[in-house]
């Protein structure tokens, strides 16, 4: 059980071996302890830790949908652990919203489009770049209050069709967007939903999502650093008035961003 032993000692305040859906833990251990890594089976790979150096870091996302424990094992020399983190739901609000109608019952003519640039969405995610692209803490991609939470049930006009899949902030047309950390944008583009977005590639499977943009200020491939201007807030795509969409996915598991911040940040 040495293992395990090393793991508990290193992890992180909030490790508690519970997780709320749409929640995260990060796991922190020896290097030297680090084994084969698997989350439900899965292999995962242990990233290096961007303060401390000998240590390594796993960063265990839960779906707005998950219902099931997660198991979390590590195997070290033929010998294996197990760690189990209970998911307790949480009680999202729902929120009303009124749009084209267009933009709640997408016509039949561009049903091709969406799925087009769902699957161009879905195949970034599943592209880890192996090592983390950052070596500092997240920060907010605007100043401005926050107008909509993460994990809200969302009634397009009277018709629940999603859950909130970021955090929203206030914003006019036309007010400057900066980039959360440094990374590596992997879309920027004008998509059906999420209207003129952005999205970078921070490295371990780290994604942000900036979206609803009035204008894009970046190309695909182009290296960003944190608190570079990405674009401008806008109203386009799937809105009932301007505002900033953020959003973080890990692994292709869209999490709540704001404890997504707090508990990397709680690494430095």
């Amino acid at each position: 059980m040495r293992v395990f032993f090393s793991l508990l000692i290193f992890a992180i305040c909030s490790w508690a071996g519970t997780i709320f859906n749409g929640g995260l833990e990060i796991l922190s251990i020896k290097s030297s302890d680090a084994g084969d890594l698997k989350i439900d089976n899965k292999s995962v790979s242990w990233l290096n830790h961007p303060s401390k150096d000998g240590v390594k870091i796993a960063i265990i996302p839960a779906s707005y949908y998950a219902k099931n424990d997660i198991n979390i094992t590590n195997s070290l020399n033929g010998q294996s652990s197990l760690k189990v983190l209970k998911v307790e739901q949480k009680n999202y609000k729902k929120e009303s919203i009124k749009v084209t109608p267009a933009k709640a019952n997408p016509p039949k003519s561009v049903m091709k489009r969406i799925e087009k640039e769902r699957n161009e969405a879905i195949e970034v995610y599943r592209s880890i770049t192996s090592n983390l692209l950052v070596n500092s803490k997240f920060i907010a991609p605007m100043s401005s209050f926050i107008t909509s939470q993460y994990g809200n049930a969302r009634v397009f006009n009277n018709s629940i069709k999603s859950y909130h899949g970021g955090t929203d902030y206030r914003a006019a047309i036309g007010q400057k967007v900066i980039a959360a950390n440094d990374g590596i944008v992997r879309i920027a583009k004008d998509r059906y939903y999420a209207g003129k977005s952005v999205i970078i590639d921070h490295g371990g499977g780290i994604y942000t999502q900036y979206y609803h943009l009035d204008r894009i200020d970046v190309k695909v491939g182009q290296k960003v650093s944190k608190g570079d201007q990405i674009g401008l807030s806008g109203a386009t795509g799937r809105v009932s008035g301007p505002h900033l969409h953020f959003g973080v996915i890990i692994r292709n598991i869209q999490v709540d961003p704001l404890v997504f911040i707090e508990k990397f940040n709680s690494l430095f």
